[in-house]
């Protein structure tokens, strides 16, 4: 019995694994492609806040809040109860359960004022720790850092203030604890 066996030279088998490994280090050297708005706005997170006003320190920061979507469930009457004269139901009436999604607020990408990272120094994260404590979000170390808990203590109070929903301190919630000075305007 003859066993087949497949007959290859060296270089057949160098050509498509150094074709492989040019591909993989030309994939490498290309940049990534931006995605961009119709107005030729990238699409996502600002990577630095652009400076608004260096002598108030109030920079620009994006985000996108999520939709809240409410699940409903009710009873539909599908045939009314039938009544006899004399009032007895010779029949009872006849429900369908149905349930549907309500977007109660829809997903949108808001852009908003935030204190500049020169103002985000710890003593500055320390003040806004204990500012949430006092108002009853944060129950953490006051640690000058914005943690996982600090974050979503902002968040919570920027909810409960109907402000932007997100983890990134605001400006309006900076003055909200007195830690910003309120313009002229606004007194």
């Amino acid at each position: 019995m003859t066993i087949p066996s497949k007959r290859t030279t060296n270089g057949a088998l160098a050509a498509p694994l150094l074709l492989g490994v040019g591909l993989i280090i030309l994939t490498a050297c290309m940049d990534a492609p931006q995605v961009m708005r119709a107005g030729g706005d990238p699409i996502g997170p600002l990577a630095d806040p652009a400076t608004v006003d260096t002598a108030q320190g109030t920079c620009f920061a994006r985000a996108t809040t999520p939709a809240i979507i409410e699940t409903v469930t009710e009873q539909v009457m599908v045939q009314p109860a039938s009544v006899r004269s004399d009032g007895t139901v010779q029949s009872p009436a006849a429900f369908r359960t149905v349930t549907r999604q309500q977007i109660l607020r829809e997903r949108r990408e808001v852009e908003f004022e935030t204190p500049c990272a020169t103002i985000m120094t710890p003593q500055f994260i320390a003040s806004v720790q204990r500012a949430l404590i006092a108002r009853g979000y944060y129950n953490g170390a006051i640690n000058g850092r914005v943690d996982r808990r600090t974050a979503t203590a902002i968040e919570r109070f920027q909810t409960a203030q109907d402000d932007v929903h997100t983890k990134t301190l605001t400006l309006r919630t900076a003055r909200a604890f007195g830690l910003v000075a309120q313009p002229r305007d606004m007194l």
